[in-house]
């Protein structure tokens, strides 16, 4: 075991998958000299060549274009979006075409291409550099959406995307690029992909949540659990398919849920998985459901003080729970 940073072990995952698979290479803007503007792609042009790290311009629609393409052809494309707020160009691309490839040809077009996409707020980004994007995609059937929150999730996971023949939104939180560090097995491994993982067990009230969120949940439980409150952090890792089974059961031990992301709340992940509840396990739910969730406004504000409102975290956590604890 070694203890990387998120942004080390996304690295280490490339540079695995590309020295087991000629097929694999990454694409997008700087991601070659530069490495990336986070330096994910550090050293890749070394080791791989201009031939597997492709430095493009900056047009998302040709660079996702291209990578749907390639993959039609039997590559393994990873294309790179700069930042989440430049996706938008990509969507025809996306959602227009790579979801419906292997559906509308029955089977006879495969879509093995991962698109990484760094996303997120509390970086001060303002609001082109801040935005959360995973409900769209989220609620577009035919993609998978991995959202990973810790370094030995964000390898594994990465890993299997870059192995799976279905395109892939690879969610990545900026803020732990390098804020979070970990353990992370020296030898090869995978995660599988639509399994969600409890980072805490309890049996009091469930937390569900992902990304950089699990982070300020666990912060949270911790806090609570000397005023006798026993919070179980759920991490989804994988917003679709979307673990129900752990979910579920975590609230039949529970019967109290809470729902913690930092994206808009209406009409976000938390909705769906508060309707999930309501229909399949309300007879075991002791107290409404809630959700602690980024406001409805366009997008993060770049102000400190209005980025901080904006943003969930630990204590507006702890305060959910308690009130939880209070039924």
């Amino acid at each position: 075991m070694t203890e990387r940073s998120v942004i080390e072990a996304i690295r280490d995952a490339l540079r695995e998958e590309m020295s087991r698979d000629p097929s694999v290479f990454v694409m997008g803007e700087d991601v070659g000299r530069r490495g990336g503007v986070f330096l994910a792609t550090q050293g890749l042009i070394d080791d791989f060549g201009e031939d597997r790290v492709i430095d493009t311009p900056l047009a998302e629609a040709s660079i996702v274009g291209m990578a749907l393409g390639s993959a039609f052809r039997g590559m393994r494309p990873i294309p790179e979006v700069q930042f989440s707020d430049f996706i938008w160009p990509t969507i025809n691309q996306l959602v227009g075409e790579a979801a419906r490839a292997c559906y509308g040809s029955n089977g006879a077009l495969q879509v093995p291409m991962v698109v990484r996409v760094p996303y997120g707020g509390g970086i001060r980004g303002g609001l082109f550099h801040s935005q959360n994007v995973e409900s769209l995609f989220f609620h577009t059937p035919g993609l998978k959406v991995i959202v990973p929150g810790t370094p030995y999730d964000a390898k594994g996971l990465l890993k299997s995307a870059i192995r799976d023949n279905s395109p892939v939104v690879f969610l990545e939180h900026k803020k732990t690029y390098r804020l979070v560090r970990g353990e992370v097995p020296d030898d090869p491994y995978i995660l599988s992909l639509g399994q969600a993982d409890i980072k805490r067990q309890g049996g009091g009230i469930t937390v569900v949540t992902y990304g950089l969120m699990l982070h300020y949940c666990l912060e949270a439980a911790a806090l609570v659990a000397g005023e006798g409150i026993d919070a179980e952090v759920v991490d989804l890792r994988s917003l679709c398919p979307l673990d129900k089974e752990t979910v579920l059961g975590s609230v039949r031990k529970t019967g109290k849920l809470v729902i913690v992301h930092e994206d808009n709340i209406t009409g976000g992940v938390g909705a769906e998985i508060a309707a999930l509840a309501a229909d399949e396990v309300f007879e075991y739910l002791d107290a409404p459901i809630a959700r602690v969730c980024g406001p409805d406004v366009p997008t993060m504000p770049f102000a400190q003080s209005l980025e901080d409102a904006y943003m969930p975290n630990t204590e507006k956590i702890a305060d959910a729970l308690r009130k939880q604890a209070a039924y």
